[in-house]
């Protein structure tokens, strides 16, 4: 079955999460240098069919790129150039930091952990694409009525 693949994209790390095969819950799989996403990302492509890429796009309050969306614009260059046939998403990551560093402390993370960025960026990527997932339900169960 297939996959969507979330990605919170960083200058140094890029956070990375995957649906389940049904497409409703988004796990947090893995951390991965930014340097490398492309060739860990070919890699995941040749075990996993990937239906979609939904990347998070960094927003300011006013609906306005911020200041990270042109590091994200040449990602999603990168992405678009080796995965031509695997369509992509984007959606707002406004929070999603907050959010993630905030889950971790409801899940009972311990404080040295919650140090650790690359967790925050693999529950930032889940959260973006948990967003993506809700969403879609949302527009199915709509178009059901």
């Amino acid at each position: 079955m297939e996959r969507i693949v979330g990605i919170d994209y960083g200058k140094k790390r890029t956070g990375v999460a995957v649906s389940d095969p049904l497409g409703i819950f988004a796990s947090a799989l893995e951390t991965v240098p930014s340097a490398g996403i492309v060739d860990y990302l070919k890699n995941y492509t040749l075990r996993e069919k990937v239906s979609r890429f939904v990347v998070g796009y960094p927003m300011n309050l006013d609906n306005t790129p911020s200041e990270g969306a042109r590091f994200v614009e040449q990602f999603l260059n990168l992405l678009r150039k080796h995965f031509p046939s695997i369509p992509v998403t984007l959606e707002d990551e406004r929070f999603t930091s907050r959010m993630a560093f905030q889950a971790m402390i409801d899940g009972g993370v311990k404080k040295m952990e919650r140090r650790d960025k690359s967790m925050v960026d693999k529950i930032s990527a889940a959260i973006i694409l948990q967003s993506y997932l809700d969403r879609c339900a949302i527009e199915r169960e709509r178009n059901n009525k």
